[in-house]
């Protein structure tokens, strides 16, 4: 097994090895070729992201947001915050959404119980990622209540980035198999809707991948179909030191995509940046960083063009086919 070395785009500096990515997605109409780079109009909002904040319970190696127990680079999002943009987003649409809730760790914000409480009593379905460790496992209780109260509602996305212990833990670190394992037969036992996300980092197919996660999720006995894409969701590698093709307009035609197929024409996410005085609504869950994607500090003022000036719209979305979506094709 192999894990590569990533490292990402961080904020508005630029790490060294990046410089030539740096000057591929620098301009948001032009790419370097001199072609007009490809942008993604809005569609509809079909799915609102939350960002709890970036502290987690682990540092894992080749995060894309470097989440960590000590990053807290992003704030935790409050009950009041969130409330705010649900009730927006019923007024700009009054349709049921997906809601999702991500990180770092959602389960270190304490208001996240609550949020995901207003959120499906809004009758949003909401689908919130874990590495299903401790931070998960205290809210034990509450989870309990909200799949009871609103069966279905519900989908508890768990990261586990190998079928096995070492692989996983050459990215999670030390320690990190065993709580996970037992966090998601938990959550089989009790009946949540379950899914699982994983990477493509490894030297083996995709089909050996799901093979291997085959093998593990009978011997759990979690009742997760591995062959099932939106259940075991495998996502493309994100090494940003790799050359990723610019998307220019004409590339729609050529590799067979269109622009409704990105993330961005659909979904939007909410964030807070520390020391901020308020939450601020950026384009995707890949790009919390990059100033350039921050769309407003509302809803409303976010549903505009996105233009793809950044290495990870190339290669996890053009490229990749993926998206964070528990509706997208490669989506969990």
């Amino acid at each position: 097994m192999r894990v590569p070395s990533v490292s990402v785009l961080n904020g508005e500096g630029v790490r060294a090895d990046l410089s030539r990515a740096a000057a591929q997605f620098a301009d948001p109409d032009v790419t370097a070729k001199g072609e007009r780079r490809a942008s993604v109009p809005f569609h509809r909002l079909e799915t609102l992201w939350f960002n709890t904040g970036t502290l987690c319970n682990l540092a894992c190696e080749g995060c894309y947001i470097e989440s960590s127990p000590r990053n807290d680079r992003l704030s935790y999002l409050t009950r009041a915050e969130a409330a705010a943009f649900l009730m927006e987003a019923a007024g700009l649409s009054g349709e049921p959404l997906e809601i999702g809730f991500t990180g770092g760790e959602p389960f270190m914000n304490p208001d996240t119980p609550g949020m995901l409480e207003d959120s499906l009593t809004a009758g949003h379905r909401v689908v919130v990622l874990t590495n299903g460790m401790k931070p998960m496992q205290r809210a034990k209780a509450k989870l309990l209540d909200l799949s009871a109260r609103f069966p279905g509602g519900l989908t508890i996305r768990v990261s586990l980035d190998h079928y096995e212990a070492a692989g996983h833990e050459k990215i999670r670190g030390p320690n990190s198999w065993k709580p996970a394992i037992d966090g998601l037969r938990w959550l089989a036992s009790n009946n949540f809707d379950l899914t699982i996300a994983s990477r493509l980092v490894w030297d083996e197919t995709e089909a050996e991948t799901r093979r291997g996660f085959h093998a593990l999720f009978d011997r759990l006995g979690l009742g997760v179909d591995a062959d099932d894409a939106a259940r075991l969701v495998l996502f493309p590698e994100m090494d940003a030191r790799e050359d990723a093709p610019e998307i220019s307009e004409g590339c729609w035609s050529i590799l067979g995509r269109s622009p409704m197929d990105m993330m961005c024409a659909t979904s939007r996410m909410v964030i807070k940046r520390k020391g901020a005085e308020r939450p601020v609504v950026v384009s995707c869950t890949l790009l919390p960083d990059a100033l350039g994607f921050e769309l407003g500090t509302t809803l409303a003022e976010s549903f505009r063009p996105v233009s793809l000036n950044h290495v990870f719209c190339s290669r996890f979305c053009v490229l990749g086919g993926a998206s964070c979506s528990a509706k997208g094709d490669n989506g969990s």
